[in-house]
């Protein structure tokens, strides 16, 4: 079986583990301040907070921006549920926003008319790797005085207008779950500039106390600190980033080039201000179900696109019935994403590519 997308796991990861578990520190610690580091320097933020995954780090970012019941937040209704759900747990509601037909990510201009005295904030979504339109975004936001999420969940090392995502608005977050491009296996970053959000999510994430050891809790708060063991295993991948950037890149130009005879499978627009890294390479393909079908028999795991929001059982009623999701919809039925690991040889890049012909003659 060829996967859809797997870590790149070596000995290097289990070393630093090692380490860790030699010093019998476990809990949150140096190791944990170093992955911060790294993090710092790979995206240019001037604050990095560790916490256990994402979804946690989107609460993190809502509840220090004072958002919680009452309030509504504008989300992309292409996105994995993680966004809107982190909303949910903040106790305020997330409002699902049509996207754009181009990139996919939140479309400002349908969002116009969603914004009501109870909007506080928008969060967009960077997705399957590729940046949302930051400017639009910045300016929609200052137009109707809202505070800005980034969920950049899967944008590791993505660049807008060649600075890293994740901190153009007032905070975002980044998930380090086990597809993602690098991994702590589970694991979330808040990235942030502002001194007063990164204070208030460091106390939010440490039971509500400014400094461990102590049993003095300035606000109310909750654990959910990152093990040593899981930065451990994040130091070693941040290591291991540009190579994956690199080779993810070289996956994506093989399947742009190879398959572009191919008039029944359409790739998915960049933005030319966006440098994106390829957490998968998608296309909207014609027969989409019989083609994953296909590949599946041949041994070649695909991914479907997310399932829009406002098509969610868990979400029955909650679209605007004003609102055209006809976009989301679409590239729901029609997406697929092929085998983007790092791992993924070259004679599995072409049986891959060679069994996608095959499939379309």
């Amino acid at each position: 079986m060829i996967p859809q997308i797997q870590p790149w796991i070596d000995d290097s990861e289990w070393q630093e583990v090692k380490r860790v578990m030699d010093s019998t520190y476990l809990t949150e610690n140096k190791v944990t301040e170093q992955f911060e580091s790294s993090l710092k320097a790979v995206t240019g933020a001037e604050h990095a907070i560790a916490v256990f995954n994402g979804t946690v780090a989107l609460y993190c970012i809502l509840k220090a921006l004072h958002i919680g019941h009452g309030d509504e937040v504008i989300v992309p209704d292409m996105t994995f549920v993680a966004s809107s759900n982190a909303v949910i747990m903040a106790d305020a509601k997330p409002v699902f926003c049509p996207v754009r037909a181009d990139t996919l990510c939140i479309d400002v201009e349908a969002a116009v008319t969603m914004v009501n005295d109870k909007t506080k904030a928008i969060m967009p979504v960077h997705l399957y790797g590729q940046s949302a339109d930051m400017d639009a975004v910045l300016e929609f936001a200052k137009r109707f005085d809202l505070k800005v999420i980034e969920d950049a969940a899967q944008a590791i090392g993505v660049q807008f207008h060649d600075r890293h995502v994740g901190y153009y608005g007032d905070a975002g977050a980044i998930s380090f779950y086990g597809n993602k491009t690098i991994t702590c296996g589970e694991g979330g970053v808040i990235l942030t500039d502002n001194e007063a959000i990164a204070a208030t999510c460091r106390r939010l994430k440490n039971h509500g106390r400014s400094r461990r050891g102590t049993f003095i809790h300035e606000q109310i708060g909750f654990n959910f600190a990152m093990t040593e063991m899981q930065a451990a295993v994040g130091v070693a991948q941040v290591r291991k980033l540009t190579a994956i950037i690199e080779r993810k890149q070289q996956i994506h130009e093989a399947y742009m080039s190879r398959l572009a005879d191919i008039p029944q499978l359409k790739p998915l627009f960049i933005d030319p201000r966006c440098k994106p890294v390829h957490w998968f390479t998608s296309f909207y393909a014609e027969n989409r179900h019989e083609l994953a079908d296909y590949l599946a028999k041949q041994g070649i795991q695909t991914r479907l696109f997310f399932c829009p929001l406002h098509l969610q059982p868990c979400y029955e009623g909650w679209g605007d019935p004003r609102m055209d999701y006809s976009v989301s919809t679409s590239a729901y039925e029609r997406g697929i994403s092929l085998p983007s690991s790092y791992s993924l040889t070259e004679q599995e890049l072409d049986l891959v590519i060679m069994e996608i012909h095959r499939f379309y003659q």
